[in-house]
């Protein structure tokens, strides 16, 4: 089943990856972790946690003395809704327009177009695999 993963900001992103990678994390953890890569005040990090909170992608537990954040939705999870929400802006919701012009655009080395043919190659067996199993 598929759930409605609400939208995510740059800077958001930035705190989801935190916890990504380790969590439970109180604010203090998160807004150290942050200090490493950009100059954000901590005050900026407590109130993206906040809101990744009130959208529900990040869960908070209030059991302890120090609250602590955890995501609700995982990496993959939420890169595939950002991957949806692109090609539905970008490119009219069709995959294979953007294909064809990253394709086209792009140059590609005849290791990468040998990928992309295995892949293609292997796709119709991979849907008919998934017809007969639904």
């Amino acid at each position: 089943m598929s759930r409605n993963i609400p939208n995510i900001s740059e800077a958001e992103w930035e705190v989801m990856t935190v916890l990504w990678d380790k969590s439970p994390r109180t604010a203090n953890d998160v807004i150290i972790s942050l200090e490493k890569r950009t100059d954000w005040k901590p005050k900026t990090v407590r109130s993206l946690l906040d809101r990744l909170v009130q959208k529900k992608v990040v869960g908070i537990n209030k059991d302890q003395k120090v609250y602590t954040f955890y995501p609700l939705y995982s990496q993959s999870e939420c890169q595939r809704e950002e991957a949806k929400s692109f090609i539905q802006r970008f490119y009219g919701g069709t995959l294979k327009s953007m294909l064809v012009h990253f394709i086209e655009e792009e140059s590609l080395s005849d290791d990468d177009i040998k990928e992309l043919r295995s892949i293609l190659d292997e796709k119709p067996k991979q849907n008919k695999k998934n017809e007969a199993g639904t």
